[in-house]
């Protein structure tokens, strides 16, 4: 009995485990289960540590009394690590009134020719951008761009800016993105043939709360007032009401991408009017941000600051950026999190704070935030969060802290340029 004990302590119960390690890592397996175990280990942890509890503190802000102009514009700030903190000056917009001509458009389109896929764990993004190429006749799928967007599958996040880098130089097309979108540009992009890629929040159940999502819209019908999506996680051909599309994309600054041929990139720009230019566009999503922050309530108001801050950030005025992230704080420490899915989250996707308070010099927000982002992360799985970390220790003097954060970073997403450069340049002694 003592040898056959013996045997299976030594033999039987190792060997379990070497096989259940091997099965486990077959990728039709681990695809299948992956998943459920990390969603076991967050709920675990999001049990003992509820996130929503761990709410970031701005130390410089909160009730600031800001009022945003209904025509903000830009105050330059040098891209430097210690820039001066101004405020946001008073210039006029240019007009919102397209420049081109609107050609009617048809009251119903659904465009066809797009693969749907089924996204593998985590695999979102890729999965999302990889639908949108398929309707180009790209030869290639979720496991293609994940390669390039996500080397680390555990990344949480892909942003649009990334895979417009995937599409114009991996691909024979062109992309680009633009952000403050609205049904009529959805439409007018469709009818033209031009399917959409948008982000939006994406509501779980339970524990999983508010999150973000890609979904690619390809059709869509005025009479019944609704858009044909092609969501990667729930199915395929969904008809999504424009009110909840709107609702949904507004938590990501209405971003849109759009992939064409290089020959068709005037039309392109013709569709997008004056749009076209970056400036104006930026601009224009924040003047859309101003108005909605004075006609939402709640939840939704919350977000409006933060896409007011993150349009200010692409105009280079990070000090009201700043006071406008301040305002989003302030705004979500008063949300019920029984009542409202707090976007906890949201600086895994949007990370428009940390440029505004680290060109600001508020190095101790940067940290502060960075850190409660990683802490309340299932898994240490976000780079940029290390890569501002670290850089807000360089600022305050840590430089031994700053080099750790970097190497973390580049260790989570090797392809993740600006953190290499970064090291290297602490590294070097520059």
């Amino acid at each position: 009995m003592n040898k056959q004990r013996l045997f299976i302590a030594l033999v039987v119960i190792p060997g379990f485990i070497v096989l259940a390690a091997l099965l486990y890592n077959y990728p039709p397996i681990n695809e299948r289960l992956a998943w459920r175990i990390d969603s076991w280990k967050a709920q675990v942890k999001y049990a003992l540590n509820p996130p929503e509890e761990a709410l970031f503190i701005p130390e410089g802000g909160g009730d600031t009394g800001l009022t945003p102009s209904a025509t903000p514009s830009p105050t330059l700030v040098p891209a430097s690590p210690t820039p001066s903190p101004v405020g946001p000056t008073e210039t006029l917009l240019p007009s919102l009134t397209p420049t081109t001509t609107s050609t009617p458009i048809p009251e119903s389109v659904v465009l066809d020719g797009i693969i749907h896929q089924v996204q593998s764990w985590n695999n979102c993004g890729p999965a999302n951008l990889s639908m949108a190429l398929s309707y180009w006749k790209w030869n290639g799928d979720q496991r293609d761009t994940a390669a390039y967007l996500k080397p680390n599958s555990r990344d949480k996040n892909v942003s649009p800016y990334e895979m417009v880098a995937y599409v114009n130089e991996e691909t024979e097309f062109n992309a680009l993105w633009r952000v403050g979108g609205d049904v009529e540009m959805l439409k007018r992009l469709i009818a033209a043939g031009f399917p959409v890629l948008i982000e939006k929040g994406f509501e779980g159940t339970g524990f999983e709360g508010w999150m973000g999502h890609y979904e690619v819209i390809n059709g869509y019908n005025d009479a019944e007032q609704y858009f044909v999506v092609q969501d990667s996680f729930i199915s395929k051909n969904l008809h999504f009401s424009y009110e909840d599309v709107l609702r949904r994309w507004q938590h990501f600054n209405y971003v849109y991408l759009v992939i064409y041929y290089p020959a068709r990139e005037a039309e392109v720009m013709e569709l997008l009017g004056p749009h076209a230019d970056t400036i104006y566009n930026y601009q224009a999503a924040a003047a859309k941000a101003s108005d909605e922050i004075y006609t939402l309530e709640g939840r939704a108001r919350a977000f409006a600051w933060y896409n007011y801050g993150t349009n200010l950030v692409y105009l280079d005025d990070y000090a009201g950026a700043a006071q406008a992230y301040d305002e989003y704080f302030a705004l979500t420490k008063t949300l019920n999190p029984e009542e409202v899915n707090v976007p906890w989250r949201n600086l895994w996707y949007q990370t428009g704070p940390y440029w505004a308070y680290f060109y600001t010099q508020r190095y101790y927000d940067v940290l502060a935030l960075a850190t409660t982002t990683i802490d309340t992360a299932s898994e240490p799985a976000i780079e940029e969060s290390w890569y501002w970390r670290a850089l807000a220790r360089e600022a305050l003097g840590d430089i031994d802290g700053a080099i750790a954060d970097l190497q973390e970073a580049v260790k989570l997403n090797e392809n993740f340029g600006v953190g290499w450069y970064q090291l290297e340049r602490i590294q070097g002694g520059g």
